[in-house]
């Protein structure tokens, strides 16, 4: 545009007109290719101002990308550190409304995670949800993403994209990557939740069964369903259903539950018991004669305060 008011105004050739344009605005100091009248003048004072802001907001713009560039660059090795010091924490494949609602659940109970999603709005909302969040801004079903997000060395994982067949696949991987992890998968219709399970998954959730069976639980079972809802972490009562593990200097080890006296102890209520070498089942209001050995798991309903009381009586 310069040039052109240049070949308008003072009528010379373009290499003249392009060559004065280009001295204006890069404020070299050369003197000018010819003398110029008032009008010259006039339009020569607005190419340079117009220049100089444009090439002002061009290096605002290449400079607020280079940073940015940079911020995201310490980010992601801000979090790769962070993730090669985990050990024993949870992979959330997944960052919608169940992967958010599954974030603020860990984070409520002091267990790490990293969650991988290939979204960056969905990352903004995991941050949102939990502050101290580490995010893998990737995608979930690539076996380097799973490695890079430390899951040789996770507890477990729990993959709630929003396609079986996704699932399906980190199922495979998950359990190909770490044969002693826990497998958590989101299933959408029933026929997945047979695959899921031969899949590798230890776990299977269908969002959409649960949710019907808790409703007709409210309706058919309501006095069911209200003790149901005050066990459910982040229940307004402060209760919740949790575990506590007999340890092997427990002085509880070779006693009775009946001598154990866990409600008079801590004022929890026992409501189950999983022998250390019973394979996993769990024993449901177990008898007061049951003896405690050491591993075993009691599964007691109460609040934070009073698990861990237990905690520190039966460790």
């Amino acid at each position: 545009m310069g040039a052109t008011g240049y070949r308008w105004i003072e009528g010379w050739s373009w290499g003249d007109c392009i060559y004065m344009t280009v001295i204006t605005i890069s404020a070299v100091g050369f003197h000018e290719v010819r003398p110029l009248s008032d009008a010259g003048r006039y339009w020569t004072t607005f190419v340079l101002g117009g220049g100089l802001t444009g090439l002002g907001m061009w290096f605002a713009v290449v400079t607020a990308s280079m940073v940015r560039m940079d911020l995201g660059n310490y980010a992601r090795r801000r979090n790769m550190k962070r993730i090669k010091k985990l050990e024993g924490h949870v992979v959330v494949c997944g960052g919608g409304r169940m992967g958010i609602q599954l974030v603020r659940q860990l984070d409520a109970s002091g267990q790490a995670f990293v969650v991988i999603d290939r979204d960056p709005e969905a990352k903004r909302a995991i941050c949102a949800a939990s502050s101290d969040a580490i995010v893998v801004t990737d995608n979930a079903t690539d076996d380097k993403v799973l490695l890079r997000a430390g899951i040789e060395r996770a507890r477990g994982l729990v993959t709630c994209l929003s396609a079986d067949a996704d699932n399906l696949y980190l199922c495979l991987s998950a359990r190909h990557l770490n044969s002693e992890l826990v497998v958590v998968a989101r299933a959408d219709g029933q026929s997945a939740v047979r695959k899921m399970y031969r899949a590798g998954a230890d776990h299977v959730v269908s969002p959409n069964h649960t949710s019907a069976v808790w409703a007709a639980s409210i309706l058919v079972r309501p006095a069911v369903a209200a003790v149901l809802d005050v066990a459910q972490p982040g229940s307004h009562l402060g209760r919740q259903v949790d575990v506590a593990t007999v340890g092997r200097d427990s002085p509880l080890v070779g006693r009775t539950l009946a001598e154990a006296n866990i409600p008079d102890q801590s004022g929890l209520v026992v409501i189950g018991l999983r022998r250390a070498d019973g394979g996993g089942s769990v024993e449901l209001n177990p008898p007061a004669s049951a003896v405690l050995e050491a591993g075993d798991d009691l599964i007691v309903m109460g609040d934070d305060r009073q698990v861990t009381t237990l905690r520190s009586y039966v460790g």
